[in-house]
Formats: structure tokens, sequence, C-alpha cells
């Protein structure tokens, strides 16, 4: 069992399966009491995946959700662990294409959330929270911290095989307990901001109001351009306006000489 190909894509694999496990179970515990569910594998008899489907038939695998007493769908959960940011891209991507494409079927949906560990760019961040998920950080260097305590030392080369062999046989010795415990200790970092957010999230005293209204245009060449307004009046206003016919005219589009959007890095 210490001898294996990849001791360190196995170590990565096996921090991140504590992680989960410790989320998923503070989470069940949060839920439960709250009064909602928290399902993590498939609610149909003799399925085992969690899959939502997007509008178009699409079913997308997601690591867990929150449910109502109805099995409405409620929160989206997904939790990964990165150790380069050479993975980011294709891991947030996932997530910017999935979750709002099943939020645009499952109405019921007020939030994603991301628990994010490893080695996460700015740029990969930004991404995500443009699509309105919420994500909660647990950095590398602290990931680093809680292994020393262990024992392991984490924070190696991509091709130093010697230290990740020993990382992941000194892992593999630890009681099992012990192992449980590294997870706790990461989701420790997270869960008290987690639990307020996941309480104003299904917080049904707080009355339902209209914070935004969208108007997506699409020509007959294939432009599209999307408008956004605080209220329905200036929405109405503005579908109203004579001037709309002519929103689509190139003027004020981005050309290829414009540099790409300011990112603000969010701790």
């Amino acid at each position: 069992m210490n001898t294996i190909q990849n001791p360190g894509s196995a170590l990565g694999e096996a921090i991140g399966a504590q992680m989960e496990r410790a989320l998923n179970t503070f989470l069940d515990t949060l839920c439960e009491e709250l009064g909602y569910h928290f399902i993590s594998a498939s609610v149909i008899e003799g399925k085992k995946k969690l899959l939502l489907y997007d509008q178009f038939g699409t079913a997308f695998n997601i690591d867990a959700v929150i449910a109502n007493e109805s099995m409405q769908p409620i929160v989206l959960f997904e939790s990964k662990y990165i150790r380069y940011k050479k993975h980011n891209r294709d891991k947030g991507s996932w997530l910017c294409t999935a979750h709002p494409a099943i939020r645009r079927r499952y109405h019921s949906i007020r939030s994603s959330i991301a628990v994010l560990a490893g080695n996460w760019s700015s740029s990969s961040l930004a991404m995500m929270r443009s699509f309105d998920i919420n994500i909660f950080l647990i950095p590398f260097e602290r990931i680093c911290e809680l292994l020393a305590h262990h024992d392991i030392l984490f924070d190696w080369g991509e091709k130093d095989r010697d230290t990740a062999q020993a990382a992941w046989t000194q892992y593999v010795q630890l009681p099992k307990r012990q192992r449980m415990m590294i997870g706790e200790e990461m989701v420790a970092l997270v869960k008290d901001n987690l639990r307020s957010l996941i309480a104003r999230i299904l917080d049904d005293s707080v009355p339902r109001e209209i914070e935004k209204v969208t108007i997506e245009l699409h020509s007959n060449l294939g432009e599209v351009k999307i408008h956004e307004f605080a209220s329905i009046f200036e929405a109405v206003e503005f579908l109203n306006s004579e001037a709309l016919q002519d929103v689509f005219l190139t003027t004020d589009s981005v050309t290829l000489f414009d540099p790409p959007p300011e990112i603000v890095d969010v701790p």
C-alpha cells in the first residue's frame, strides 16, 4: 500500500476525500438542525450519483444539495481540492457551466456554494464569483501547516517523487481517526462562515423582493446583448424605448484592442 505509481496524486485524492467527508458530516448535522435535508447521493432507488438536469436534459453530477421537505433543491454544493493552478480553469469552468444551467431549470435554488482547497488563482476565483458562486477557500499554505502537525511534508516540487512518497507513507501509517481529523481541521477553517451563510440562505422570514431584472436580447444576425436593471419599472421603460431598435449598433462594442476587465482579488 505504501509504494504506488503516483504517491503525490494519491495523497491529494486522500486529502480531498477526507475534506469532503468532514464537510458532508458538518452539513448533514447543520441541515438537520435547520429542518432541511442534506443530499449527497441520488434519492432515486437503484441510482447512486446525484444527477441534476438542465432545461435540455443534460445531466450534471453534483456533489451535494440542500433540499426542502418537498425535495426541491435550495443550495448547490461542490467541494474540490487542487494542488496545481494549471487545473483551475477546467474545474472552475465546469462549475460555471453546470450550476447556472441547473439553476435555470430548478427555480427553487437560492444559492451555489463551492468549498475550494489548494491552489486557486485569483482569475479563476473571480470567474466563479461572476457566476454567483459563493466561494469558501482553504489555501494550500494552510493545508501544508495542518499536515505538518501530522508530520507530513506536503509542499514538494511537482517532480519530487521522493518527498511525495515519504508523505504518502506517513499518511497511510496514521491511525484512521487521525486521518479523519485532517479533513475536520480543514473544514474548521471555513465552517463558521459557512454556517452563517447557509442560515441566511435558508431564512424564510426574509420577504421576497425582485433584486434585479436582466434582459437578454438576441438579434437575427446572432448578436447578443445583456442589460440589467434595478427595478421592473426601469426594465419596462427600456423595452418601451424608441431607441431599442438601435440597441445592436456596434459602435459601443468592445474591440480586440480593449484591455480585459479588471479582476478584483476578493479574500
